[in-house]
């Protein structure tokens, strides 16, 4: 008998504007000790299909066919009150967007124990004790301290962490995780899927892991099932799949995978799709509205970019005593600089101190010491709001997560629109609504998103939305913090391309900063490489990749996923 069967499953979701078919007619079986990957487009239902099984569908939505049994019980049909005793108990759930599914107001202890005591009958002080150890078990330094600290005190791949801490932490039968190394950098995505399977194996946890990492497929899973708008177009084990594919679909997606191996001058697209946006021409940027003359004022000699001994500390534990106080060094004495023109990537392990830096050169973080530099001029000393404004329109930033840097309460319109009006680069409403089309169809999303709300998109689309916002002030800086993190190989690709031609054309300067490497190798001129918010190496990225010079570099290079077994039937190769 199977540990899950999931029969002839069908999920509808009712609109004004018709019924939408997410599911339709899917078999599934999951075994016990077997991991079972779930693959396919952004918006092809793989998410769809894990919160029916574990019955945390939204309405609309609603499985209006087929039944999910586990192990050998019929769960779809149970109440309210049975269906909260199996989560967390039974079937543990990675959700993809780690800070919208930790509670941010209390800590993470708290959430940990309360999780733990409901399923699991301890007393407090042992529920503290396996919180901590839970903690540890997924790799999070001084779990005794960090374990007292609240959500926004992580960094993304931290909260990752914590988000599968607990849905491990009550030993449950089945885990869905969806995409659960997608914040990770990749010693830490390692230690994870060693994790995740020693459990699936010691204990025989049957695993459902929803990715668009092929990496983490290759690596981790027994089986893999292809998923195409809501349908099973290909299953088998997983040497058949990624090795000698039977579906188009599945041969085109794996084509998409960014080579690790060598650098292309452009991503692969998956072919297979018939909506993927191809232009009958290229984009004449010559007199497209981002193309137009950006007056940003004189060009000064030296970097565009650099920062002077930058340093960033946080506390972690306040006291009235100094001494007692408990802080964080998460950028140490950096100095860096970026020319115009040049794409500049970060890399490191999650609370390496990318991110931070990041926000340190946007103006969002307020520097301990040190000062940052822009064109000459130093943004750290800048006190008058109106320079401050000139300068953030040429700096903008796409953030790692696309659903909590989007208001929920605004329309696509108004949120691509907000930087426009500010900043007033148009000459009237209608003027702007038309950029705003025109920037939605730019990154593959269409004129009719506009109307839409940020909870109707997946969250692929939703990350374009973020790209859009970003190119609304037409930038000369693009700070772009993991901006594919969340997207498919094929969407990731269109992405990717754009970014691409838009720096290549407009001259755009970007900090790309990514746990992904093969990303990093096709996207970047020079990489820095960080851990523990120090500055270890800085070189041209072919020269990192072929002969990295810092330990560290080493490790993080030979931890890069193999995908030697991959089917590569129709990959166009062209070295850069």
């Amino acid at each position: 008998m199977a540990l899950l069967n999931v029969q002839n499953m069908r999920i509808e979701f009712a609109s004004r504007r018709g019924t939408l078919v997410a599911v339709d007619g899917l078999n599934l079986t999951l075994q016990k000790g077997e991991i079972l990957g779930v693959v396919g487009e952004s918006g092809a239902g793989k998410s769809t299909v894990g919160n029916a099984i574990i019955g945390l569908l939204e309405p609309p939505g609603k499985l209006t066919a087929g039944e999910i049994s586990l192990a050998g019980t019929r769960i779809d049909a149970l109440g309210p009150a049975e269906l909260r005793a199996m989560r967390g108990r039974r079937i543990g759930m990675i959700f993809q967007d780690p800070l919208t599914s930790l509670d941010p107001l209390q800590t993470v202890e708290s959430q940990l124990v309360e999780t733990m005591q409901v399923h699991l009958r301890l007393s407090h002080a042992e529920a503290c004790l396996r919180a901590i150890d839970a903690l540890k078990q997924v790799g999070i330094p001084e779990p005794e301290l960090r374990v007292k600290q609240y959500p926004h005190q992580f960094s993304g791949g931290m909260r990752q962490r914590v988000v599968i801490a607990l849905a491990l932490c009550c030993e449950p039968e089945v885990i869905i995780a969806d995409e659960p190394t997608t914040a990770l950098d990749v010693s830490i995505q390692a230690q994870i899927l060693d994790l995740l399977r020693k459990l699936c194996k010691e204990k025989e946890v049957g695993m459902i892991i929803i990715t668009h990492d092929m990496g983490v497929i290759a690596d981790i899973t027994d089986r893999v099932a292809v998923l195409y708008r809501g349908k099973l177009v290909e299953e088998g084990p997983t040497q058949k799949i990624l090795g000698d594919p039977d579906h188009e679909y599945t041969r085109s997606l794996i084509s998409a995978v960014p080579r690790p191996d060598i650098k292309l001058h452009r991503f692969p697209m998956v072919t297979y799709i018939e909506d993927v946006r191809t232009p009958a021409k290229p984009l004449d940027i010559a007199t497209h509205w981002l193309g137009q003359r950006r007056d940003f004022g004189t060009r000064e000699a030296g970097p565009l970019v650099e920062t002077r001994n930058l340093g960033m500390q946080f506390t972690l534990k306040n006291a009235f005593l100094k001494r007692n106080r408990r802080t964080l060094d998460a950028v140490k004495q950096l100095n860096v600089s970026i020319r115009e023109g040049e794409v500049f990537g970060l890399v490191g392990e999650s609370g390496s101190g990318k991110s931070t830096v990041a926000r340190l050169i946007a103006g969002l973080y307020t520097p301990s010491s040190g000062s940052v530099h822009f064109n000459g001029t130093e943004l750290t000393g800048l006190k008058d709001e109106k320079a401050q404004n000139a300068f953030r329109r040429q700096i903008q930033m796409v953030f790692q997560d696309p659903f909590s840097s989007l208001n929920p309460r605004m329309r696509v319109l108004d949120i691509v629109a907000e930087p426009i009006r500010f900043h007033r680069l148009t000459e009237n409403e209608t003027q702007t609504r038309a950029v705003v089309h025109d920037l939605l169809d730019v990154v593959g999303l269409g004129a009719q998103a506009a109307k839409r709300f940020p909870h109707e998109f997946s969250g692929g689309q939703r990350q374009r939305i973020c790209i859009a916002r970003a190119l609304a002030t037409r930038p000369r800086f693009l700070i772009c913090d993991e901006p594919t993190s969340a997207l498919d190989v094929s969407i990731q690709a269109q992405i990717l391309n754009l970014l691409k031609d838009l720096q290549e054309t407009l001259g755009l300067t970007m900090l790309f900063i990514s746990h992904d490497l093969p990303v990093i190798r096709q996207m970047c001129d020079r990489v820095g490489v960080m851990r523990h918010g120090e500055l270890l190496e800085v070189a041209d990225t072919e020269t990192l990749f072929k002969a990295p010079q810092h330990p560290y570099s080493q490790h993080l290079l030979s931890l890069m996923p193999k995908l030697s077994d991959m089917s590569r039937e129709g990959l166009d190769v062209v070295a850069a």
